[in-house]
Parts: C-alpha cells; sequence; structure tokens
C-alpha cells in the first residue's frame, strides 16, 4: 500500500498517524427536477462543477449530487444560474447525453451509501488537446500535469468515461477518465488486490494519496515526458482480458484443459500485456480462431461459454446459414454489420477499444471453397467468403476483433481462410482421453452428488474406463438414459405415467449406468457387432500357420501402438475365397484393445453412386483419426473398388482414393493399423495396390485330413468314432484337401442340420473340394 502514498489510518489523530478530511455527517435527502442550461461561466465548467441556484439547494457549496441516477458531480451554487435550472458545460452534456432545456433529475447522493470503499487508489486518464489548432509537442512534465490536476479536483468524486475539461499553463485539455482503483482505508493490506475498473457505476473520492498517470488519447502529437527527461508510457496497463476468477469445471466443460490452455496461449496472449511491450515486440494480435472436431466434443460450448471467462464486450453469436439471404447483395451486408461495431470503436479509440468476439457456428456451411463443385453454384458463397476475408485482414485492417469459428468438416473451408491473419489458429476438439471422460461425468452428475441422488456403489473410474470413444454429448446422454432407469423404478404398474411416493428416495446406482451403457452407443466406438458376425464359430487354431499369422497380427498392432517412428501400419491378408481372412481380420482388430475400430465392406455401400462411394470412404479415412489409437478394416477390396473379371472393369477414382489414403500418414501423433483383405491378389498386384501395404500375408486353406479333424473336434462335430470314420474314408480315397475354412465350416453345420451319415458328410467335403 506504500506505493499509493498511504499511511495507517486512526480514528485518534497524533502526531504520528495520518487523518482524513472526509467525515460522514447525516445524509440530506432530495431529488429535485432542473432544466438543463449552459454553464454561466468558464471558471466553473473548468472546476468539473454544475452550477446551481443558491434558492434550490440548502446543503453546502461543492457537495455531490446525482443527475440521472448516474452520473455524480459537485455543486458551484452561483447567483447567475436561475432557479430551477442546472448549468452543464458542454462536455458534461455531451456525457450525459442532455440537450438544452431538458429535464434531469437532481437528488442526494451519499459518497459513503458503498460501505468504505470510497476512495480514489489509483486513476487512469487519457489527454488531449482540446483544440487541434492549439496543439503543439512540446514536452509537458507529467508530474505537473498530476499537480495541476490535484488542486483543480481534489475532493471530487470521479467515475470512468466521464470528461473533464482542464486548462493547463494556457492551454486547454480534454481529460477521459479511463478506469479507477477505489479502495477502502481500513484496509491497507489488501490494496494490491483490488483491480481497476471501467465500469461507470465505479466512482470514488480523489484525495491527495491518489495515484494519477496521464497518457496521450490514440493519435495525439501531446508528448508527455516523467521525471528524468524520459517520455511517458503511451498507454495504460492492459485490462486484464482473462478473468482470473473462472474455473472450467463451472462453465460446465471437462477434459479440455490442454486445448483451453493452448487457446488461451495462442488467442490471448498478446491482449493481457500492455500495448507498449506488445508495440516493442512487434506483436500482432490474432483475429481468427477456428475450432474442429467430431459432433459432440463441445465446440459449441467452448464458443458459447467464452464470454464468461473474459472481460470483453458480449460476443455475437451467429450461425452459418444465418448470413446467407436470397436478396443480392443481403448476404455481404449481414457479414458487413458483424464488424460494424468494432470499426466504429475502432476509429474511435485505436488499440484502446475493448475486444470485440465474433463467433461463427457451422463455419463449413458458408465459407465452402469458391469456385468449386463445393460451392453453392450462384455465386452467393464465393462473394460472402470473399467479404470475410476482406473484413478479417484486408486493406483496413481490425485491431480489436477476434472470430471464432467451428467445423466438423475443415476439408471444406476455402483455404484463403485458413492461412495466418486469419483463422490462423486451428485446435482439433478430439474425443476425450479416460480422465476427460471422468471430468465430465463428474459435471453432468454434480447437482446429484450434491442433492444425494447417487449411490455410493457409482465409481467414475469405471464409468469413463468403460466409455472410450464417448463424445461429451454423449456422456451426457448416457447420464440422462440412466437417471430414466433410476426413474423407471418408481413409476406404478398400473400406469407408467404415475410414480410412487417413495420416488424421493430415489439415488442412481451402478446398475443403472450400466443399462444406460446398453442403450447409449458412441458414433466413434468399435463396431463389435459387425466384427463378431464374421467369425461365428470364432478363430479354430487347426493349424500352427494359423498360429504364425496371428502372432504375427500382433507384433504388428505392439508395434503400432508403442513405436516411436512407426504410427502407420497396413497388413495385406490374401487367399482363395472362404479361406477366413475376414474373420482373421475382425479377430485382431477385437482382440487388439484399440480404442476405435472401424471396418470399411462393399455391404455398407450397396446402393451409393460412385462419387457417394467415394465421399464415404473418405469419412471413414477421416473417422480413423479421432482417436490415439485406430484400427482400419478393409474387407474385400477388389469389391470396394467395382472390380468385375469380365473386362476386366474397376473404378479408377475409388482405386485413386483408397491408394491416397493408404499411405496418408495419421495427424497430431495419432496411430493407425489397417487391415485390408483380399481374394484376388494378382489383380490389386496389377493395379499397384499391393505396393501401398506395408506387409502381405497369405492365409492358408486347410489341406490336410488333421486339420480337417482339428475342426470337427473343436464345434463339436458328430461322435469320435464318426470323425475318425470320415478322416479314414477321405485317407483312403488319396484326395489331397484344399478347402476353405469358412466353406469347410458350411458344409459341416449342413449336415448337421440333415442328419447326415458319415458317407454324406464325405461326399459333401469332397464336392466342396472339387467345386
Amino acid at each position: 500500500m506504500e506505493k499509493f502514498g498511504f499511511h495507517k489510518v486512526s480514528n485518534h489523530p497524533s502526531p504520528g498517524n495520518a487523518t482524513i478530511s472526509h467525515n460522514r455527517p447525516a445524509p440530506v435527502k432530495f431529488q429535485k427536477k432542473l432544466e438543463v442550461d449552459n454553464c454561466p461561466s468558464n471558471a466553473i465548467a473548468l472546476s468539473n462543477c454544475v452550477a446551481v441556484s443558491p434558492s434550490d439547494f440548502d446543503i453546502p457549496d461543492k457537495s455531490p449530487v446525482l443527475l440521472d441516477g448516474q452520473f455524480v458531480y459537485s455543486i458551484s451554487k452561483n447567483e447567475n444560474v436561475k432557479p430551477g435550472t442546472v448549468g452543464l458545460a458542454g462536455n458534461m452534456r455531451l456525457w450525459g447525453k442532455w440537450s438544452l432545456k431538458q429535464s434531469v433529475a437532481v437528488e442526494a447522493y451519499d459518497v459513503f451509501s458503498n460501505g468504505n470503499q470510497t476512495y480514489l487508489g489509483a486513476l487512469d486518464l487519457m489527454i488531449d488537446f482540446r483544440k487541434k489548432s492549439s496543439s503543439h509537442a512540446n514536452p509537458v512534465k507529467h508530474e505537473d500535469l498530476v499537480e495541476q490536476f490535484m488542486n483543480m479536483y481534489e475532493n471530487q468524486i470521479l467515475q470512468p468515461t466521464q470528461s473533464i475539461v482542464m486548462e493547463f499553463r494556457g492551454n486547454i485539455f480534454q481529460i477521459l477518465v479511463v478506469s479507477v482503483q477505489v479502495i477502502d482505508l481500513g484496509k491497507v493490506g489488501k490494496a494490491d488486490a483490488v483491480k481497476p475498473q471501467t465500469d461507470i457505476s465505479a466512482k470514488g473520492i480523489l484525495i491527495n494519496q491518489t495515484q494519477v498517470n496521464f497518457y496521450p488519447h490514440e493519435g495525439s502529437i501531446i508528448n508527455i515526458s516523467s521525471s528524468g527527461g524520459t517520455r511517458h508510457p503511451k498507454h495504460p496497463q492492459a485490462k486484464p482480458i482473462i478473468n482470473p476468477d473462472f474455473k472450467l469445471d463451472q462453465l460446465g466443460i471437462g477434459g479440455l484443459d490442454e486445448e483451453f490452455s493452448q487457446i488461451f496461449r495462442r488467442a490471448f496472449a498478446s491482449r493481457i500485456i500492455s500495448p507498449d511491450l506488445v508495440s516493442k515486440l512487434a506483436l500482432r494480435h490474432v483475429k481468427g480462431l477456428l475450432l474442429f472436431g467430431p459432433p459432440g466434443t463441445g465446440k459449441t460450448l467452448i464458443a458459447r461459454q467464452i464470454g464468461k471467462m473474459l472481460n470483453v464486450r458480449e460476443p455475437k453469436v451467429v450461425n452459418g446459414p444465418e448470413m446467407l439471404s436470397k436478396y443480392v447483395g443481403a448476404s455481404e451486408e449481414n457479414i458487413r454489420k458483424l464488424f460494424k461495431d468494432a470499426e466504429t470503436e475502432y476509429k474511435q479509440k485505436g488499440d484502446n477499444s475493448q475486444l470485440h468476439i465474433i463467433i461463427f457456428d457451422e463455419l463449413d456451411s458458408v465459407f465452402k471453397q469458391r469456385g468449386s463443385a463445393r460451392s453453392d453454384g450462384t455465386g452467393v458463397g464465393d462473394n460472402v467468403v470473399n467479404q470475410l476475408l476482406a473484413k478479417m485482414d484486408g486493406v483496413d485492417q481490425l485491431n480489436n476483433i477476434l472470430i471464432i469459428g467451428m467445423t466438423n468438416r475443415l476439408d471444406l473451408i476455402d483455404n484463403a481462410l485458413l492461412r495466418p491473419g486469419r483463422f490462423e489458429i486451428q485446435i482439433e476438439i478430439s474425443l476425450p482421453d479416460e480422465k476427460g471422460r471422468k471430468d465430465i461425468l463428474l459435471i453432468h452428475t454434480k447437482k446429484m452428488r450434491e442433492n444425494n441422488l447417487l449411490d455410493k456403489d457409482v465409481d467414475f473410474d469405471e464409468l469413463a474406463a468403460l466409455t472410450k470413444n464417448f463424445t461429451g454429448a454423449e456422456l451426457e446422454g448416457l447420464c440422462n438414459s440412466a437417471t430414466s432407469f433410476a426413474i423407471s423404478k418408481f413409476t406404478k404398474k398400473e400406469s407408467l405415467a404415475q410414480v410412487d411416493d417413495s420416488i424421493a428416495k430415489m439415488q442412481l446406482c451402478r446398475n443403472d449406468f450400466l443399462l444406460a451403457l446398453n442403450e447409449v452407443k458412441p458414433a466413434f466406438g468399435v463396431n463389435e457387432e459387425d466384427l463378431t458376425d464374421a467369425a461365428p464359430h470364432g478363430i479354430i487354431p487347426y493349424s500352427p500357420r494359423i498360429n504364425s499369422l496371428f502372432e504375427k497380427g500382433q507384433s504388428f498392432i505392439d508395434e503400432v501402438r508403442s513405436s516411436e517412428t512407426e504410427r502407420l501400419i497396413s497388413i495385406l491378408l490374401h487367399g482363395p475365397p472362404g479361406s477366413g481372412k475376414t474373420a482373421i481380420a475382425c479377430s485382431l482388430a477385437l482382440n487388439s484393445d484399440f480404442p476405435f475400430v472401424k471396418m470399411l465392406s462393399a455391404e455398407s455401400l450397396v446402393g451409393m453412386s460412385e462419387g457417394q462411394k467415394i465421399s464415404a470412404i473418405d469419412n471413414i479415412f477421416r473417422d480413423v483419426y479421432r482417436s490415439p489409437l485406430n484400427i482400419l478394416v478393409i474387407d474385400k477390396i477388389e469389391t470396394l473398388i467395382n472390380y468385375v473379371p469380365i473386362g476386366p472393369r474397376f473404378s479408377n477414382d475409388i482405386l485413386q482414393v483408397l491408394m491416397v489414403n493408404l499411405n496418408k500418414k495419421p495427424p497430431n501423433g495419432r496411430r493407425l493399423l489397417i487391415i485390408g483383405t483380399t481374394s484376388h491378389y494378382s489383380v490389386l498386384k496389377h493395379m499397384n495396390l499391393v505396393d501401398c501395404f506395408t506387409k502381405t500375408i497369405g492365409v492358408p486353406q486347410v489341406s490336410t485330413t488333421e486339420e480337417l479333424m482339428k475342426i470337427m473336434t473343436k464345434i463339436g462335430f458328430m461322435s469320435q468314432n464318426d470323425r475318425e470314420a470320415i478322416v479314414s474314408q477321405l485317407d483312403d480315397m488319396g484326395h489331397t484337401l484344399a478347402i476353405g475354412i469358412k466353406k469347410l465350416l458350411q458344409v459341416l453345420m449342413n449336415s448337421r442340420y440333415l442328419n447326415a451319415n458319415v458317407d454324406s458328410v464325405v461326399e459333401n467335403i469332397v464336392e466342396a473340394h472339387l467345386s
């Protein structure tokens, strides 16, 4: 507190104790309606007092009054003022937006109505010559300005945005109160924690110990020098743009601590330091921040809540499609209107204007690539993109804007918007990790815990582990589903629309969440049903070659998981039809314990045109980068590219899409294992598609009767004697088996349901071998 020049205040003054001359007389209450008139003299105007008639006021001269419930001034009694009027100088009328002859409410103001915080600890002022014609660049000492200001206005009540006209050595200056620091002199030790305030409601008494700082107004040539001849700083200390009291959990956002840290470091680092330091470092403020990622990960929630953590104007939130209009030029006009307030303030205050935030949701719906098939074809989309480009980083640059965009499809946005100077910061809001999922679950169940509606058996660590690849929105849906299961236990049997009175004792338990897990499935999770259907009998290790194949596959899985260099590995399983390639690929994927497993097969693309297939394949490859560890199974590649042997014919466009994506490295440290299957290895070899895979592995057929015996035993086919009879007959025939396990299992299952005898089974196996 010593830096403000304050000493301890005592109610019993002595030679060693300072005193404050402000007493607290009982306030005189009154309220009058007076008519606004001109100030009767320059002396009163320069004293920053309002002129009143002595007959209208019986309170002491220089007493504070409140005008229209907002503006505080001291009165100056003057016989030249007409009764029923109040004399206001031009700068006062401009500040309060009063016109001559207008009625204004004047009432008593109790300076101590806000408690003990009534004194100004610090005061930031912007100063400029009132008339440009009389301005000059001769040095003006800061200390002399402060002395004159104190002599003129000590003991007056000042507040932010107030305009004051002051005479100094023959010059008339226009002064603007930028910020004030209101303190309680009785709490000296806590003065350092007091923050500057810029709101007009902050008011305080100017005392001799107030630290007064003068700064040149933006564009002014006034030359303010400090003691020793050094030039005084040009700008006041930057107001903290980030509210230091906010916490992420209060915003209802969890699992995004790292992303928030990156946003603040890159987007706001240059805005939390003083303008002088910004100038010395030659920093350029970031104007655009783009958040992208899967739906439901919290992009819009971040943007919606960002205003609560920043000391800035209320953000403007617009949905992308709202910008478009059927009228010519209206869409571009909508973009210009978004920037109008920022432009107006920047012209008036320059770098001292507040930060204006504009939030665009669904950015890709409007600002698509110009001149491409992705545009709307009317030219309106191109014009809207051009208008935004010009406003963000055009000829007339604004330094007081930050545009936050959100999109699920970064690839659709025009490239010119993604360069430095526009949306140069692009942050992926990806799927939350296990810790993030726990944080999100704790946020959504916070009120349940506070109201004792959560059973003690609910383990959030367990739930976080069970919800791999859940987005924040899906975790919220999980909590809602669990709540519905808990409520359903209290519905009356005779009426589903009524609940028992005992519902007041309701608590959500672990089983409610487990039931909800069966109901709420992640959009980017493991599609286990498709994968398990590929191997209904599981994997039968009928040959050492199968065990060797799985060992190789597991080694590739381990390499993708832990290698520092190999983040993309692709395996091609090839072999005759029915040899079990798809079952092996799906089993490897399921047993990998990777959080994200996706299957791409021709069955999922049936009915699509070639363009739609390309788009679907592109989306699947984009999805497999959502998680840190990913596996993609591409089944029957020859069918996927529309290959037919008659001709032969295939889709070159689909082939090129596959070749490009098979060689594309996963972004942001993600890891991907691709397992492909084909029954036409030679065809893919001629297409050069095999070269896109890291490793090719042949899948064998069932070739011996010993292998056949293991398979029949594994599935419990017939009795041991019958199995031995089947093998014996095949051996006696001298046939060399060469049959895929899938076809063999179909034959055995068909024979089981036909109640076939040993001879019939042997006959069916031979037919399958020869076909």
